[in-house]
């Protein structure tokens, strides 16, 4: 079972893996975004841990719903309010369980990225963090390290697609042959969820 220290184990090793990766995740998004995700990403997940630090909410739910919000206020551009969404959606989808399955996070995930894809607009497809998440998601039925991988897949098959939402689709063809930043983040995620699992 999956226990608070748990889920703070998650956020914190997604802060030092986006710590790690800013300036890739900015260079990505340099040729097809505004050249911001690494540095966004960097001070919302610095922020996630000064909160979660300061605050020690004991519930698995309660975790991802104080990083979620920490989130929206703290990271600018399309990245806060979706990744704010995706943990605050999980975090509420578990409820107030002090231990959850990994089952049950694997559901609640879903719900989180089911809202990600309504408030975004976004498919499989359109060369946006969906494309990771969706396959990490259907992955995560089998192991914490599938997941991981099945997004780091799902990351590196934006390349050679045409971003059909996002700040990207402005560029239309040119956004074919860069790969997704926002994908890529999504998988660092779901690297740092199997780190936190010994995975």
């Amino acid at each position: 079972m999956l226990d608070a220290d748990f889920f703070r184990r998650w956020m914190t090793a997604t802060a030092a893996l986006v710590d790690r990766e800013a300036e890739r995740l900015t260079a990505l998004d340099s040729p097809i975004g505004d050249a911001d995700h690494g540095t966004n990403l960097q001070r919302g997940f610095t922020a996630v841990t000064a909160a979660l630090e300061e605050e020690k909410p004991d519930t698995p739910g309660a975790v991802l719903t104080l990083a979620g919000r920490r989130l929206i206020s703290t990271v600018g551009g399309a990245s806060g309010p979706l990744y704010g969404t995706l943990l605050r959606r999980t975090g509420k989808a578990l409820g107030d369980a002090a231990e959850v399955s990994a089952e049950q996070l694997a559901e609640a995930l879903r719900t989180g990225v089911d809202a990600v894809r309504t408030l975004g607009g976004a498919a499989p497809g359109d060369k946006t963090m969906i494309d990771a998440l969706v396959p990490a998601v259907d992955a995560l039925g089998d192991s914490f390290a599938a997941a991981r991988d099945a997004a780091d897949e799902g990351a590196r098959a934006t390349t050679p697609l045409q971003a059909r939402k996002g700040r990207a689709s402005y560029l239309g063809e040119r956004s074919i042959g860069h790969q997704d930043p926002g994908a890529t983040s999504s998988a660092l995620v779901m690297a740092a969820l199997a780190e936190a699992a010994g995975e």
